[in-house]
């Protein structure tokens, strides 16, 4: 698909255990031409062997991302862009039901954030990762996908606000 494409300046992918055992080489192959990568942490241990997460991150820009986001569930994600390191925690519920979709959620919030910012760099990145997990917050809070359906931009945009204010340190 990458080929059929004329320009590509940014692309993303993830994968998922049965394609790290039964592709591998082939996704490797996919790795090293993509300059995003999600994975949630199993994925990070099984694809680098790696069981320290920081190493795994590391580990995975070194196989051709720029930049790597590493899922950690209900205890947020990584971002490792270029020689950066930062951190997303979950939002904070008090309701959760269903983790189905999550991941993929978080990463279409991720993707939507870097899209309306125009631009790829680590402020952009960093907001990306907030979006993102206020995306997935939506996600668990309902069944399937029940979470999205009524979801507005403005809704996003409150439980972001929140997740700043949450994170601050002054």
């Amino acid at each position: 698909m990458l080929d059929s494409m004329k320009n590509h300046p940014f692309v993303a992918g993830d994968t998922m255990n049965l394609w790290i055992t039964t592709e591998r080489p082939t996704l490797e192959k996919l790795i090293s031409r993509l300059q995003l990568i999600t994975v949630n942490d199993e994925e990070a241990r099984q694809l680098t062997g790696q069981w320290h997460l920081l190493q795994a991150g590391r580990a995975i820009q070194k196989m051709g991302p720029r930049t790597v986001i590493l899922k950690k569930g209900e205890h947020g994600a990584m971002l490792f862009h270029d020689d950066e390191l930062f951190f997303a925690p979950a939002f904070p519920l008090a309701s959760f039901v269903d983790p189905t979709g999550a991941g993929d959620t978080f990463a279409g919030g991720f993707m939507g954030s870097l899209a309306r910012a125009g631009v790829v760099d680590s402020a952009s990145l960093r907001r990306a990762m907030f979006y993102g997990t206020v995306a997935a917050s939506h996600t668990v809070e309902q069944f399937s996908v029940d979470g999205l359906r009524e979801l507005t931009i403005e809704r996003l945009d409150e439980r972001f606000a929140q997740l700043v204010d949450f994170t601050k340190c002054e």
